[in-house]
């Protein structure tokens, strides 16, 4: 099972793929949040990303209050989510133009995403006001690499199926999450596409998680086949965990019963995913 996000093992095992966006081969930027506290939750609760107020959101809010203090963001909705108590979550950051391929290109987004980081804590710290108390309790221990390989499978996800709200008789995973393309090019958006269509609840297939090129191989996470726009609903983490439990009871039953993945029935696939099989 290549569940390495990046479709590392299947590139290794020679199968077809894809990356980034179809015209350009840009993909979405990383990312590098921080842990912070020090702060008022009372006092900052307009910024609070997952409140409106006023009918405006907090991302615009607190956008507006950092750019009103002389400080910019290479993410254009900076946004913080409350944790407990005086702890949130700041996402601040974009990365572009690194390959989360390169091992010498996420080590320098990592260095400037840092970098970010601290000098955003230490300027609002110098505003006073709400933030004189900040600090930064820690940074993720790695930088979020949102785009990898898509590897060819026997089914490719597209737009179209989150368009349509298709379903599959081979279903391993249920999305509800939106498109979330983050823009691949800060001289035209530093946040995230917008678009007027939503993704309707969709469904993943069994197919969608074995390669084409190599049997006996699948996929979880964000290496399974599909195309850039389909990814960027799929991509994250709650679906990355329910596909990587589906393809560890697809790998289990193929061996227990001699098959590849491919020559599974949909009864099969049905009794593996109640856990009857």
């Amino acid at each position: 099972i290549d569940a390495t996000g990046d479709g590392d093992l299947a590139f290794q095992a020679g199968c077809s793929y894809e990356f980034g966006h179809p015209e350009t081969g840009l993909t979405q930027p990383m990312s590098l949040i921080a842990l912070i506290t020090g702060v008022s939750h009372e006092k900052i609760r307009c910024f609070n990303n997952t409140l409106e107020y006023e009918g405006r959101s907090a991302k615009e809010l607190l956008r507006e209050y950092m750019e009103q203090h002389g400080i910019y963001t290479s993410y254009g909705s900076p946004s913080l989510f409350h944790v407990q108590d005086d702890l949130y979550i700041l996402m601040i950051n974009h990365e572009y133009g690194y390959s989360g391929l390169k091992a010498e290109d996420i080590t320098k987004a990592t260095l400037h995403a840092r970098a970010e980081l601290h000098n955003v804590i230490n300027s609002l710290r110098e505003t006073g006001e709400l933030w004189k108390n900040i600090r930064i309790v820690a940074t993720a221990e790695q930088i979020g690499v949102r785009e990898g390989r898509r590897i060819k499978g026997h089914y490719y996800l597209t737009e179209d199926d989150l368009l349509q709200g298709r379903k599959h008789e081979d279903a391993v995973s249920h999305v509800t999450f939106n498109f979330d393309v983050h823009s691949t090019n800060p001289e035209k958006e530093k946040s995230i596409e917008k678009r007027k269509e939503k993704a309707k609840p969709y469904d993943i297939p069994l197919r969608a998680l074995i390669a084409k090129d190599v049997d006996g191989l699948l996929l979880a996470g964000r290496c399974i086949s599909g195309d850039f726009l389909a990814h960027s609903s799929y991509r994250v983490t709650g679906n990355a965990v329910s596909m990587g439990e589906a393809a560890g009871k697809v790998a289990a039953y193929s061996c227990k019963n001699n098959k590849l993945p491919q020559q599974l029935s949909v009864e099969e696939v049905k009794q593996i995913m109640l856990g009857e099989g």
